[in-house]
């Protein structure tokens, strides 16, 4: 007789097992059960991938060097503004009219960055060089100018390379008895400059027309045709591939023995001088360079709108140019190039919608205090407060120069060089202060 008792293995199936709650006799799960569980399975899953997803993009995007990065966001930020008209019209915005003063002041925005973010000299009066570019056009185009009234009169084009020239050489008038001039004392000389030129440009009415001002004014034409004040697409591209050209020339400067003498001096004027920089040469070319682009700006900006006086270069216009600079990144140039769209974008567009938005809330009961509300008039107040609130939670900038973020972090801005020999003497050093203090 075999005593041996049956373990699990010999017994037959599901012999002395329970069966499961919703199971069949052969222990299988039925149909239901295993459909609930490829549901819960399927649910976990398509829970899991979307995650994975992103923690593999996430790992992708960090492994990606910094120079790649940029580039990735550059790239995506090139095709936004190329096809801008497009999604403006396709979601309806209607804001053509806006971005292009916009790119103009971006324009203007890189050329005060070469003055105060490269060379680091204090501009507060930028402003003339955008009134002298677009005079400069009106006086060689428009109809009120005694040349053009003597019969002198020339092509837009022309009109533009002259106000660059024009701009350069206003520059370096401006820049010549500034040389000995550093710090408060070189704004205040800048911020008279600024406030001399539009004056000028009233007072002398019998050239400039004075407060009347002067219109029409040249356009840019390709053969027979003339791009119109209505021609918002046109004049967006061609602004674009203006600014375009801009940042590449100001991009290779920067990169140039010019840029790195101005940086040079930024840091140390006389440390400068003593590596044989000549100050008054980088100075003059600092300004003059500068005052070129911005007169490429008022060029630009005269005649899209088709009509010049001197009230539209206030002082404002130096203060809201400088705030760009300061909020995307002083010595950076893509900062300074977000700092301006931000910041005319601010200017242009959300304050006009902000106003707007306001005064429709001042109907309904118990906000018509709201009615008395004008943002528009508080544009300097909302500056001066962005300028503030920046210096004091971000001071390098949305994006600085790496340089400039290293210093107001307190990093190093360069990667110490061990040399040899001299790092073992400085070792030795430091054991024989520590010594010669302890036994002290």
């Amino acid at each position: 007789m075999d005593d041996r008792r049956s373990t699990p293995d010999d017994r037959p199936a599901g012999a002395g097992v329970p069966a499961r709650e919703g199971a069949g006799s052969d222990g299988r799960p039925t149909d239901g059960v295993a459909g609930g569980m490829a549901v819960a399975a399927a649910d976990t899953v398509s829970r899991d991938v979307p995650e994975a997803r992103r923690a593999t993009a996430s790992q992708r995007w960090a492994e990606l060097s910094e120079q790649r990065r940029n580039r990735v966001l550059f790239a995506v930020f090139a095709i936004f503004v190329l096809a801008y008209p497009l999604i403006d019209r396709g979601l309806g915005w209607n804001r053509m009219g806006s971005m292009n003063p916009i790119l103009v002041f971006v324009l203007l925005a890189l050329g005060l960055n070469i003055v105060v973010g490269f060379a680091g000299l204090l501009d507060l009066g930028y402003a003339a060089f955008f009134a002298i570019g677009g005079y400069t056009v009106a006086f060689l185009t428009a109809p009120q100018s005694p040349l053009v009234q003597r019969g002198f009169q020339t092509d837009f084009w022309v009109a533009l390379i002259v106000a660059f020239v024009v701009a350069a050489v206003f520059g370096v008038i401006l820049g010549a008895p500034t040389l000995r001039l550093r710090g408060d004392y070189l704004a205040i000389v800048t911020l008279a400059f600024g406030e001399i030129v539009p004056r000028t440009f009233l007072n002398l009415e019998g050239l400039t027309n004075g407060s009347k001002g002067m219109n029409p004014i040249g356009r840019p034409h390709a053969g027979d045709v003339e791009l119109l004040a209505s021609d918002q697409v046109p004049w967006y591209y061609l602004i674009l591939a203006i600014l375009a050209f801009s940042i590449f020339v100001i991009n290779r400067l920067h990169g140039s023995r010019l840029g790195r003498a101005w940086m040079a001096m930024r840091e140390d004027e006389i440390a400068a001088a003593s590596m044989g920089i000549d100050l008054v040469k980088t100075k003059l070319l600092a300004f003059s360079l500068g005052a070129s682009f911005s007169g490429f700006g008022g060029a630009m900006y005269a005649s899209m709108l088709q009509f010049i006086d001197p009230f539209q270069f206030d002082f404002s216009i130096s203060i809201m140019l400088l705030a760009m600079v300061i909020l995307g990144g002083i010595g950076n140039l893509w900062g300074v190039l977000f700092g301006g769209l931000l910041m005319g974008a601010f200017n242009f567009i959300w304050v006009e919608s902000a106003a707007n938005w306001i005064r429709s809330l001042s109907t309904n009961p118990g906000l018509g205090f709201l009615a008395a509300v004008d943002l528009n008039n508080s544009k300097l107040m909302l500056f001066g407060g962005a300028l503030v609130l920046m210096m004091l939670l971000r001071p390098e900038g949305i994006f600085p120069s790496a340089q400039r973020k290293a210093e107001l972090k307190g990093a190093r801005a360069a990667i110490p060089v061990t040399v040899p020999g001299i790092e073992e003497s400085l070792h030795d050093a430091r054991q024989g202060e520590q010594v010669a203090g302890g036994g002290r």
